[in-house]
């Protein structure tokens, strides 16, 4: 009876990490076999409401799908022993790290291809400080108004969800150029390269969920995907109606700040959890975060994906 328990929650925490693993398969099989985004290269007859619509689709299966994709590994991630969630949160942590250091380099890169570069500069400097600065002054609110001081892990979530949408607007912009450029081809592949970069997100955001004790509602974890994964559908509205060096700096800008101050969450939750940050196996893991986007971002999405 005993080995029976044994190899039914063992087939059950394998279906938990095997089974977003297929759903993903499927999905990018789908898109890579079809065309789902209709005759892009007549785009020039649509209407601007049917390109917004269209976008709107485009926005979704590359933001919303993904980010709910991850978090559905939710349930393994919950039957982690606590320093193994701690790791967990470190892994997101270098995730969030390493996005963060490549919006820096895209809100400068596009600061000097503005027009007017040194208000393009200031207004990079304004968007990191002023939405790190506003986060943190929120954030401190929220946690002398929780009850006994409490940190909630569903807050920091959230906060994850915030940030990470905050940058999927970037992945928007440039869906949106070269879905407007009449490119179906440039259309599919940044989609399938988002696709694999942002189903880390889903499991991302979820990681601090996992350490509370209580499991949130169904409804938590929609919005928080939502909050994740739609704005790559405003940003896609933006590149196709407003191709702006400055306006893309400063959403850059936006998502850095946004970034860094949900790290710091991430890092005094570790700290009031276990009372120690730097382990070896927090270390390991956040190492493998940064290597892990690194490989899906700058090898996969930009070096194979879109070269040149």
């Amino acid at each position: 009876m005993t080995d029976g328990r044994t190899i039914r929650r063992t087939a059950i925490r394998t279906a938990y990490v095997v089974g977003p693993v297929v759903i993903l398969a499927v999905v990018l099989a789908v898109l890579w076999s079809t065309s789902p985004f209709g005759d892009v290269e007549a785009i020039d007859e649509a209407s601007t409401l049917e390109i917004l619509w269209l976008l709107a689709v485009v926005g979704a299966i590359a933001g919303i799908v993904p980010v709910a994709i991850g978090m559905l590994w939710f349930p393994f991630i919950r039957t982690l022993e606590h320093r193994y969630l701690h790791a967990f949160l470190a892994l997101a942590a270098g995730v969030l790290a390493f996005i963060a250091f490549e919006m820096t380099e895209e809100a400068i890169e596009h600061a000097f291809e503005a027009d007017r570069t040194a208000l393009a500069g200031g207004l990079v400097v304004l968007g990191v400080f002023g939405t790190f600065g506003a986060m943190y002054a929120l954030g401190r609110w929220r946690q002398r108004t929780s009850v006994g001081g409490e940190r909630s892990g569903l807050r920091i979530a959230y906060l994850v969800a915030i940030a990470l949408g905050l940058h999927s607007i970037g992945e928007g912009l440039g869906i949106g150029v070269a879905f407007v450029q009449g490119d179906a081809t440039l259309v599919t592949l940044l989609v399938v390269g988002y696709i694999m970069h942002n189903v880390t997100e889903g499991p991302t955001i979820v990681a601090a969920v996992a350490r509370d004790t209580e499991t949130p509602p169904l409804y938590h974890f929609a919005a928080m995907g939502i909050i994740a994964g739609s704005p790559v559908i405003f940003g896609g509205w933006i590149g196709s109606l407003a191709d702006s060096a400055l306006l893309a700096a400063v959403f850059f800008a936006i998502a850095v700040g946004a970034i860094l101050q949900v790290l710091v969450e991430m890092v005094g939750l570790i700290r009031f959890d276990a009372g120690t940050l730097l382990t070896r196996l927090n270390a390991a893991t956040f190492v493998v975060g940064v290597a892990l986007m690194f490989v899906l971002e700058d090898v996969i999405v930009e070096g194979w994906i879109i070269p040149g």
